[in-house]
Parts: C-alpha cells; structure tokens; sequence
C-alpha cells in the first residue's frame, strides 16, 4: 500500500496499489478458462426413415425386431417370449454375429417404463445399437 505525502496536511492518504491485484485475478481467468469442461455431448441418434414405395415393408430375415405388446407381453421376430428369458435368447442370437444391431417397436398404449426395461436388457445382452421403430403415422412429414 503506498502514501502520497505531501500536498494538503489533512493526515495520510492512502492510494490501493491495484497492479498485485489485477495480476492475480488475470491468472484466475486463464486458470479457470483451462479447466472450464468442455460442453457435454449427446448420443449419436438415428431418425427413422420410411422405407422407399418400391420396397416390401417387411423386414429382412437378419433383422432382430423385439415387440413390446399390451400386457407386457414381448416377441422376438414375431415368436413369444417373456421377460425372464429375453436376455439369454438375445445373447444366443447375436454371439455369432458381428453386427449388433437391434430394433424394438412399442405397441400404443404400452408405458414407456416397459420398452425402457426391454432396452435395458437388450443392451445388457450386448446389443451395441438399439433403433426406435416408430408407427407409421407419427414420422415426420420430412421422411415421407
């Protein structure tokens, strides 16, 4: 802290020597601009397309669609299953293959929390990608 002397004889003045001070917070700032995270990023998303009017609707034969239906019923390509063995026939069908991709298709009036819990045991049955098959009338008008 410094004194100015001299001039007025009203006692000492005192004048805050600032320059320590703003030295102090410019190193605050960079220390903070480096250690600021960077911004999250999301998951990496596909948008359902419609399939083109020239191809059959009907999926192909190495496709693995899992159903949730009323009651909580599931299916695996159109045969039944529960949610006790779900896991292990999953993980039966794809230990042999290299793509590990999967759809699941919710029926209307499922809860959410279901098709959540079929997600859940598709990704522990070591299912890398998990697609979202939306009904029809709800695309987007984009992908018609």
């Amino acid at each position: 802290m410094a004194m100015a002397i001299g001039g007025r004889r009203n006692g000492p003045v005192s004048e805050p020597n600032i320059v320590p001070l703003i030295d102090v917070l410019l190193v605050l700032i960079i220390i903070f601009m480096v250690i600021t995270p960077k911004l999250p990023a999301g998951l990496p998303t596909l948008i359902p397309q419609r399939a083109p009017p020239s191809k059959p609707e009907t999926p192909e034969p190495n496709v693995i669609v899992v159903q949730v239906t009323q009651g909580g019923n599931l299916m695996i390509n159109q045969e039944q299953s529960d949610w006790n063995t779900l896991g292990t026939r999953l993980s039966d069908i794809f230990n042999e293959r290299a793509d590990k991709t999967a759809f699941i298709e919710g029926a209307d009036n499922v809860p959410f929390e279901e098709v959540a819990r079929a997600i859940d045991i598709m990704r522990e049955a070591g299912i890398e990608h998990v697609g979202l098959i939306t009904a029809r009338d709800n695309l987007p008008r984009a992908a018609l």
